[in-house]
């Protein structure tokens, strides 16, 4: 099983939406690629609450069953449309995949 572990710090205003208007809008796109985009065996998004300048904004933790599967994921044309919005409002992105 593939983990899959993206983290974003978003502008404090972009698209016409404070930084928790986008935070809750990409949450709403990215847990509606589940069953759209590919075989998504979990898909969990986050809105931090942690007020520390550590903290970033956003998480997506999801799971696939092969790196096939990520990598089809990726390269969906709906996951390409949410990823195509999140590049214009965010500032900074972390990710990391895993084996388990």
């Amino acid at each position: 099983m593939i983990k899959h572990i993206v983290m974003w710090t978003l502008q404090d205003f972009a698209e016409n939406a404070t930084r928790q208007e986008n935070a809750l809008k990409i949450k709403r796109l990215l847990e509606g690629l589940k069953g759209k985009a590919g075989n998504v065996r979990s898909l969990e998004v986050g809105v931090n609450i942690n007020g520390s300048a550590a903290a970033y904004d956003i998480v997506l933790c999801a799971e696939f069953d092969s790196i096939q599967d990520l990598n089809a994921y990726q390269k969906h044309p709906e996951h390409l449309r949410v990823g195509e919005f999140i590049g214009k409002v965010r500032l900074d992105r972390k990710v990391v995949d895993y084996e388990v």
